[in-house]
């Protein structure tokens, strides 16, 4: 019998806050241990929670870009469980009235398949825990609650995921989508993006569910891949060798490529939920939400689309250009100030992303502003530079933070467009390759590029290929 996967995931998403959910301590990565705690964050007797009004705002733009109905009324809950890093032995979160319910996201699968539409079930608003840090001290656990108290959402899909690569997929698009809303950096390895997968298998054609697992401690989209790869095959596995699925929470083990188990799945009677008595319940007007709708940007599929019908480039390129919103902004003031866009999309995508890749920087940090990469390109099309020498250029604006003109004037770099020079040189080469010239002449039309290389040898790669070609050949042929 052939099984097929059903996957849903659970998305965490810290939320970019100068402050925690329910206190005034920073959010603040990488800071000394335990230096960011409070009696509200420690759950010390007496202290009270307040709601962080900028949480929420980020909340709502989160469930607003990702097509989710918001709610005006929602409500904190207690989840009742007991780790080391979870101080007050509960955390406030939402239960049975979230923020915002019924989103979806649209996954490409390429190949010229139809986008499929993963829909999302839920976004609620909740605190962080502490972190455990098994690194520090040998034979020991340590406890930071720095963590503890920064504001999440968590991002929970239907199970509408047939496959890894379309758990991936999802994942690249959700996390690309809260980047273009600025509500989260999304950085895995700093933990403000962690994902739980869900995952059964059922008979190929069935409607119904199998028992799932949880899948935790990915720490990156590969790793989710790899991790659900594996879950299915055991469970297949495990299946057809007549065992059942057991109900429980694994850990991935990178390093050996396997998830263990960890404990039994908890259910949601297990945490004893119940509306938590300091918070009263969260109310936003209408008309805030209306207010946060109208400041959404335009979000990363319908970029896409309006790229290849405004600037008419290729669905690749526009691909490329939209991955990040910081480069779809630089790419189209390119195109604007030089009135090329696929000239602008070629230059952005070779030699600026090349630039940024290269440094493992981040796009502000290259000295070279969308209008003066604008000249560097008119110089191409005016004849003043070969493209060769304009990433020469390039590579000097971004070292020097010059314009492409004064580095042009200052080193000489103009291409020579003097017809009695270029001649000379024309003259020059095919004399000194007779034989590669009478081969020419018998029909190796090939050859002209060769004679072409020596010519820009001469000239130091500045001679006008165009003017340069036309000269080689009528003295070829003449």
């Amino acid at each position: 019998m052939a099984y097929e996967p059903v996957i849903g995931l659970e998305i965490h998403v810290q939320l970019k806050t100068r402050t925690k959910m329910f206190c005034g301590d920073a959010v603040e990565f990488g800071a000394e241990p335990n230096t960011h705690v409070c009696p509200v964050c420690l759950g010390l007797p007496g202290a009270l929670p307040v709601i962080n009004g900028e949480a929420v705002e980020l909340a709502i733009r989160a469930a607003l870009g990702l097509r989710c109905t918001v709610h005006e009324t929602s409500v904190f809950a207690r989840k009742n469980y007991f780790y080391p890093d979870l101080p007050k032995g509960y955390q406030i979160t939402q239960f049975d009235r979230p923020i915002a319910t019924a989103g979806w996201i649209e996954v490409e699968e390429g190949d010229g398949a139809p986008p499929r539409r993963v829909r999302i079930r839920r976004i609620h608003l909740e605190e962080d825990a502490g972190k455990s840090l098994h690194d520090r001290l040998a034979g020991r656990t340590a406890i930071d609650l720095n963590r503890a108290g920064v504001p999440l959402v968590e991002i929970v899909t239907e199970p509408d995921l047939a496959s890894p690569a379309q758990a991936r997929a999802f994942l690249g698009r959700l996390k690309q989508t809260l980047e273009y809303l600025e509500v989260s950096d999304g950085d895995m390895e700093k933990g403000s993006l962690r994902v739980d997968a869900n995952v059964s298998i059922r008979p190929v054609g069935s409607d119904r569910l199998g028992t799932k697992t949880e899948v935790k401690n990915m720490n990156s989209f590969a790793n989710v891949e790899r991790a659900l790869t594996f879950e299915i095959r055991r469970q297949t596995e495990l299946v057809e060798a007549g065992g059942t699925v057991v109900q429980e929470t694994l850990l991935w083990d990178q390093a050996r490529g396997e998830a263990r188990p960890m404990r039994s799945k908890e259910e949601s009677h297990d945490y004893r939920y119940f509306p938590d008595p300091d918070l009263p319940p969260l109310v936003v007007d209408g008309r805030q939400i209306d207010a946060i709708r109208a400041t959404l940007p335009e979000l990363p599929d319908a970029r896409r689309r309006r790229f290849i019908e405004q600037y008419g480039l290729p669905a690749y390129d526009a691909e490329v250009l939209t991955a990040e919103r910081a480069v779809a902004d630089y790419y189209e003031r390119v195109a604007a100030a030089v009135g090329d866009p696929k000239a602008a999309s070629n230059w952005v995508m070779t030699d600026v992303l090349g630039w940024v890749n290269l440094r493992q920087a981040t796009l502000a940090a290259l000295p070279v502003t969308p209008e003066r990469l604008a000249d560097l390109i008119r110089l191409v099309a005016d004849g003043t530079l070969s493209t060769t020498l304009a990433r020469q250029v390039f590579a000097r604006m971004a070292e020097t933070g010059q314009e492409a003109a004064a580095i042009v004037e200052a080193e000489g770099l103009a291409q020579i467009r003097d017809t009695a020079q270029l001649e000379a040189w024309a003259a020059e080469v095919v004399a000194a390759h007779p034989a590669e010239a009478e081969r020419y002449r018998q029909g190796e039309a090939k050859l002209l590029g060769f004679f072409m290389g020596q010519l820009m040898k001469r000239s130091r790669g500045k001679a006008d290929p165009r003017q340069a070609t036309a000269l080689l050949k009528a003295r070829l042929e003449g």
